[in-house]
């Protein structure tokens, strides 16, 4: 398989200039149902499967879930800055130096899979209250300056929830995992 098909196995996000509500709806349960896919895909394997890099140089089954639950934390408290302040400049964090640390590195998925599981119950339920006013707020991520609209931020973690999830989904399929 070629390496960019590894690395982008849904392909690249392409953001859209409006998303309708049945659109955001979609997304929202993409994000909500990511947890159990996880625990549901990830729950049997062993650490020799977890410690696996779902593609050469890439990171390993077990950091990528460390990933994921890191990500979507920052996610949650980005949404609530967003809808707090007006249009605020979010804190970026070193996502590949975050991978390196031996938390990520070693801990149990379970620890990750449950923060996962919970941050994602808090934060579908503040994207499910969110009206057109509250989807159009906005905030700048300072690492290329841009400004970014919460609709189009629930569209772009929905697409990293799928994304990541296929990383271990399409590894177990290679290895004959399932």
């Amino acid at each position: 398989m070629e390496l960019e098909q590894l690395r982008f196995p849904i392909g690249k996000f392409v953001p859209q200039d409006n998303y309708t509500p049945a659109e955001i709806k979609t997304n929202i349960q993409i994000i909500s149902a990511l947890p159990s896919k996880f625990i549901n895909l990830l729950g049997g394997w062993d650490n020799e499967k977890l410690n696996t890099p779902y593609r050469p140089d890439g990171w390993t089954v077990r950091q990528l879930v460390h990933h994921v639950a890191d990500s979507h934390m920052n996610a949650y408290i980005r949404f609530r800055l967003a809808l707090t302040e007006d249009n605020p400049t979010i804190k970026p964090y070193e996502e590949q130096l975050w991978a390196e640390l031996p938390d990520a590195k070693e801990a149990q998925i379970e620890l990750s899979l449950q923060l996962m599981r919970y941050v994602h119950l808090r934060w579908v339920l503040l994207l499910n209250s969110m009206g057109e006013t509250e989807l159009a707020r906005t905030y700048v991520h300072p690492a290329n300056n841009s400004t970014n609209r919460l609709d189009m931020v629930i569209a772009n973690y929905a697409w990293h929830s799928e994304h990541h999830y296929q990383h271990a989904f399409q590894l177990a399929a290679r290895n004959n995992w399932a």
